[in-house]
C-alpha cells in the first residue's frame, strides 16, 4: 500500500468509552473488591491503548515524514499529564499536613518517585506494611504504580522503535516480532516470579511484569493501523469484526467480575488472557467499518472518558481520606460509596477545568506575560477567576511543599512499630516455638490413641459442668484453680479446668495471632495457625499441610473474614476438608470499616446452614457496641478487648462441646 494512501490521523471516539468503562472499574473495585472482584482490570485496558496509539502515531509519523520528533513526543506527554499530576500530589500532600500528619512518612519519596515515574518500583523495594492498612495509614497514592510503567513506556519505547526503523529494512515486521517477542517474556516472567501464597506485589507493580499489556497494544498497531483502516467494508466483514468485538468485550466483563487480584490463575495467564480480549475490541473500535466505535460512543462516555486521567488520579486520594473520617462504612454499603464518588467526580472536574485543559493547552513560553497581565489588567470576571485560582493554588503548593520539606524528619515506620504491630510480631515468635512442642504432643497422642480417651474425659466434665452432679466437678476444679482472672469473662473453674486438656487447632490471620498469648493460655494444648493478611480463598494449602501433618485436632476455631469476602465454594471446601467428624467453629468479623464486614458475617451463617458441624462464634454482636475493646484501626482487640475476645470464643466452644 502506498504511503499517499493512508488517511490522516482521526480521532477514535470509542476509545473514550474504553477508558471510561476502565476507570469505572477500577473505581468500583477500590470502593467494593468484593463485588467488583476484577475491577483492577480495567488498567491493562490503559495500558493497551497507550502502547497501541503511542505505536500508531510513532509509525504515522515515520512513514509519512521519515521523522520522529522526540523532543516534541516528550514536551506533549509532559504538558499532557505532568500539571494533573503535580497539581495532585501537591494537593494531596497539602491535605496530609493539615488534616493527617500519619502520612507524612516517605512523602518526599512518593512525590520525587512519581515525578521521575519510578514510583513502582519504590513500591516493590519499600512495600506498604500490612498494619498501616488497618492503623488508618493506608497511602493515597499506591494507585499511582500504573502510571510509571507507562512514563517509562513513553521514555524507552519510542527510542527502541526508532532504533528499530533505522537498523533493519523489515521495519514493519521487526517491530512486529519485538513487540510480540518482548510481550511474551514479560508474560512468562509473571508466571514465573509468582509464588502462590506470597505477597504478589512484586509480580503486579513490576515494570517488567506488567509490560506485556503495553506491548501487545504496540503489537497491534503495526498489524491494525488505524489510518489504513477504511469505512466502505462489505456487510459480511462488518459483522465478523462485530462477533470479535462482542468476544473480546464479553470476555473482559466476564473476568472482571470473576478473577480475584490474588488468584494463582490471574498471574499464570488470566491477566495476560484480558489483555488479549481487550486487543481484539482495541481492534474492533479503532475499525470505522465496525459498530463498536459507534456503540461506545455517547456523551456519558466521552465525557467521563475525556476525564479518565483525573477521575484516576483522584479516586484513591478521596476513598482513603473519606474513610479514615468515617469508620463505619459497612453500616452504609450504599450511601458512603454515592458520596465517595460524587467527591471524586466533582474534584476531577474541578481539575479538569482549571488544571489539566488550560494547561495542556498552554504556550509556556508566554508565562511572564500571562503573570503580567493577571496582576496589571483590568478587573473583570475572567481575570478575578484566575487570581483567585492562582491565589488558591499558590497556597495549596505551599503546604504540600511543607509537608514534602517535613516527611524526611518523620518515622516512616511508626506502624511497623506500634503497639498493636510489636504484639503480632512477638506472638507469631512464641507461637512458632509453641507449636513445635504442641505438634510432637498431638502426634504422641494420637501414637498411642490418647486422643480420644481425652475428648472423651472433656465431655464428660463438660456435660457434669451443666447438670446437677456438677457440684463435685466444681468442687474438684476450686482445689487446683487455673487462669482465675478470666472468671470475670464469663468461663467457670470447670471449664477452664476442661480446655487445659482440650487439643484444638486454630487457623486464623492477624486478629487471632494479635490475641494468640490468651488462646494459649486457656488452651495449651492449641496448635495455631494463623498468619498476617491471611485469606480465605488463599487457606487451603495450610490447611492441607496441617492435616498431611497430623495436627488437625478434631476441634478446630478459625477466625478468617477480616481481610475480605469468600465464595460459598471457598467455605464448602474448607468443610470438606475438615470432614463431618470435627467439631469446626468460625468466628465472625469485627471490621466496620471494610464493605464487606456484613456480607462475610451473613456467608457464615449461611455456611451453618448447610454444615450440621460448623458453628459461628458470634464475636460482632458481643463487640460491636464497646468500642473501647479496640486498637485505633477499630478491627483488632487491644489489651482491654483481648481479654474479652478470647475469652468469649472460649466460651462458645466449651458451651457447645458440653451441650453435645
Amino acid at each position: 500500500m502506498q504511503k499517499n494512501s493512508r488517511m490522516k490521523k482521526r480521532y477514535i471516539h470509542g476509545f473514550d468509552g474504553l477508558r471510561a468503562l476502565a476507570v469505572i472499574a477500577v473505581i468500583l473495585y477500590h470502593l467494593n473488591p468484593d463485588v467488583f472482584k476484577g475491577g483492577y482490570l480495567g488498567v491493562p485496558v490503559f495500558m493497551v491503548l497507550s502502547g497501541y496509539l503511542i505505536t500508531d502515531h510513532m509509525i504515522l509519523s515515520l512513514e509519512t515524514t521519515g521523522h520522529f520528533s522526540f523532543k516534541q513526543f516528550w514536551l506533549r506527554r509532559i504538558k499532557r499529564l505532568y500539571p494533573a499530576l503535580l497539581a495532585m500530589l501537591l494537593t494531596t500532600s497539602a491535605y496530609i499536613v493539615l488534616f493527617q500528619r500519619n502520612l507524612l512518612g516517605n512523602l518526599h519519596k512518593i512525590v520525587i518517585s512519581n515525578i521521575f515515574y519510578v514510583y513502582n518500583w519504590w513500591q516493590i523495594a519499600n512495600g506498604q506494611s500490612y498494619f498501616e492498612r488497618f492503623a488508618n495509614s493506608e497511602s493515597p497514592f499506591t494507585h499511582l504504580w500504573t502510571l510509571s510503567i507507562e512514563g517509562q513506556f513513553y521514555l524507552i519505547w519510542p527510542l527502541i522503535i526508532l532504533l528499530l526503523w533505522r537498523l533493519t529494512k523489515k521495519r514493519k515486521v521487526t517491530i512486529f516480532w519485538t513487540s510480540l517477542g518482548l510481550a511474551l517474556v514479560s508474560s512468562v516472567l509473571m508466571g514465573l516470579l509468582y509464588h502462590p501464597g506470597v505477597d504478589p506485589s512484586r509480580v503486579y507493580y513490576g515494570t517488567d511484569t506488567r509490560a506485556f499489556s503495553i506491548l501487545f497494544g504496540c503489537m497491534l498497531a503495526v498489524i491494525w493501523p488505524s489510518s489504513y483502516l477504511k469505512r466502505n467494508v462489505l456487510k459480511s466483514d462488518r459483522l465478523i469484526m462485530d462477533g470479535i468485538g462482542l468476544l473480546g468485550f464479553g470476555g473482559m466483563i466476564w473476568l472482571m467480575f470473576s478473577l480475584n487480584a490474588q488468584a494463582d490463575l490471574l498471574y499464570r495467564g488470566g491477566m495476560v488472557l484480558f489483555t488479549l480480549f481487550t486487543v481484539l475490541i482495541v481492534a474492533v473500535v479503532a475499525h470505522p467499518g465496525a459498530d463498536w466505535d459507534r456503540i461506545l460512543t455517547n456523551p456519558v462516555f466521552n465525557w467521563i472518558g475525556s476525564r479518565s486521567y483525573g477521575l484516576y488520579l483522584y479516586q484513591f486520594p478521596v476513598m482513603i481520606f473519606f474513610e479514615s473520617k468515617f469508620r463505619n462504612i459497612a453500616d452504609h454499603p450504599i450511601l458512603y460509596p454515592v458520596l465517595e464518588v460524587l467527591i471524586i467526580v466533582a474534584i476531577s472536574e474541578f481539575f479538569y477545568r482549571f488544571v489539566e485543559k488550560p494547561l495542556g493547552h498552554f504556550d509556556y513560553h508566554q508565562t511572564i506575560v500571562w503573570f503580567k497581565n493577571l496582576f496589571q489588567s483590568h478587573s473583570n470576571r475572567r481575570i478575578n477567576l484566575q487570581r483567585g485560582l492562582t491565589a488558591l493554588f499558590t497556597i495549596v503548593t505551599v503546604i504540600g511543599l511543607v509537608g514534602i520539606f517535613q516527611a524526611p524528619t518523620v518515622n516512616a515506620d511508626a506502624a511497623n512499630h506500634s503497639e498493636l504491630a510489636t504484639t503480632i510480631k512477638k506472638n507469631a515468635k512464641k507461637t512458632d516455638k509453641e507449636n513445635k512442642r504442641i505438634a510432637a504432643e498431638m502426634r504422641s497422642a494420637r501414637e498411642e490413641s490418647k486422643k480420644a480417651a481425652s475428648n472423651a474425659a472433656l465431655s464428660k466434665s463438660l456435660s457434669k459442668s451443666s447438670s446437677i452432679a456438677s457440684t463435685k466437678a466444681e468442687a474438684d476444679a476450686a482445689k487446683n484453680p487455673v487462669n482465675q482472672d478470666l472468671e470475670k469473662y464469663g468461663l467457670t473453674q470447670v471449664e477452664l479446668h476442661a480446655a487445659q486438656n482440650l487439643m484444638i487447632t486454630g487457623i486464623g490471620d492477624s486478629v487471632m495471632l494479635g490475641s494468640a498469648e490468651g488462646y494459649q493460655r486457656i488452651f495449651p494444648k492449641m496448635y495455631l495457625s494463623a498468619s498476617v493478611s491471611e485469606q480465605v480463598y488463599q487457606i487451603m494449602p495450610r490447611i492441607k499441610s496441617i492435616l498431611d501433618q497430623g495436627l488437625m485436632a478434631q476441634v478446630v476455631v478459625i477466625g478468617l473474614g477480616t481481610n475480605g469476602s469468600f465464595q460459598d465454594s471457598d467455605l464448602d471446601e474448607i468443610m470438606s476438608m475438615m470432614g463431618s467428624d470435627r467439631q469446626v467453629f468460625w468466628i465472625n468479623v469485627h471490621v466496620p470499616t471494610r464493605s464487606w464486614q456484613n456480607q462475610v458475617n451473613s456467608d457464615l451463617v449461611n455456611g451453618a446452614k448447610r454444615h450440621a458441624n460448623l458453628h459461628i462464634i458470634d464475636w460482632y454482636s458481643y463487640s460491636k457496641d464497646h468500642p473501647d475493646w479496640f486498637s485505633g484501626d477499630n478491627v483488632h482487640p487491644n489489651p482491654t478487648g483481648s481479654p474479652y475476645y478470647y475469652s468469649f470464643v472460649a466460651k462458645q466452644i466449651l458451651d457447645t462441646l458440653a451441650a453435645k
